[in-house]
């Protein structure tokens, strides 16, 4: 993608949805932490459901604590690697009350030091609660930078990098939404919707299906 591309692709993007939001449920910067660490490998639809009913119980880091791991991983259970992140979520709320006055830290090196918090996760803290210009890159993002030639790249990093680089500054806060969304909803990993994306007169892998497909093509195919 061009410079220019880059522009319209984000416009367009900002123009259908000016004020993008994660669609994790939260009412406090430790529960979109908690929500966050708990989403790995898991949709956003099954933590808001086990959520919902772990926050009504222990919204703070000592409730939290004070529940217990055995009662923390039965209202998980229904989450992908639901032990794991248990002990993590616990361990995690241990350091907060202890080392940060039951307060999430806003730094990018104190996040990352709680136990199941890694780059994503902390960018996504770190942007969501704290208004920092950070890309998350999760597998939405990265097949979307890849596949529309946005900012290509064989890691995580190497894509958040790219994009940071390339992606004009005003959109820095909100386009980790839009990429995502775009992705979870659009530019699927199977089968993208190409007919119905708004930006693929600025995608390379759009511009690649509308220049090869014949009248009887069938453009939504990857």
């Amino acid at each position: 993608m061009s410079d220019d591309d880059i522009e319209s692709f984000f416009a367009t993007l900002a123009a259908a949805n000016p004020q993008p939001q994660t669609e994790l449920e939260y009412s406090s910067v430790f529960e979109l932490l908690a929500a966050v660490l708990l989403s790995a490998q898991a949709t956003d639809v099954s933590v808001n459901k086990a959520t919902r009913r772990l926050f009504a119980l222990a919204p703070s880091p000592q409730a939290m604590l004070e529940l217990g791991l055995e009662r923390v991983t039965d209202l998980i259970r229904s989450i992908g690697l639901f032990r794991t992140k248990a002990r993590n979520l616990l361990a995690t709320c241990t350091i907060l009350v202890e080392q940060h006055a039951g307060q999430v830290p806003r730094t990018r090196e104190a996040l990352q030091a709680l136990p199941g918090v890694g780059r994503k996760t902390a960018n996504v803290v770190l942007n969501v609660a704290f208004g920092e210009p950070t890309m998350a890159v999760d597998t939405h993002i990265f097949r979307v930078a890849n596949r529309t030639g946005l900012t290509p790249g064989r890691t995580p990093l190497e894509v958040e990098i790219g994009l940071l680089a390339r992606v004009p500054a005003r959109y820095h806060v909100d386009a980790h939404h839009w990429l995502i969304l775009h992705g979870r909803y659009v530019c699927v990993a199977r089968a993208p919707h190409c007919s119905r994306c708004a930006v693929r007169p600025w995608c390379d892998h759009g511009r690649h299906l509308q220049s090869s497909a014949s009248p009887h093509g069938h453009p939504d195919r990857p």
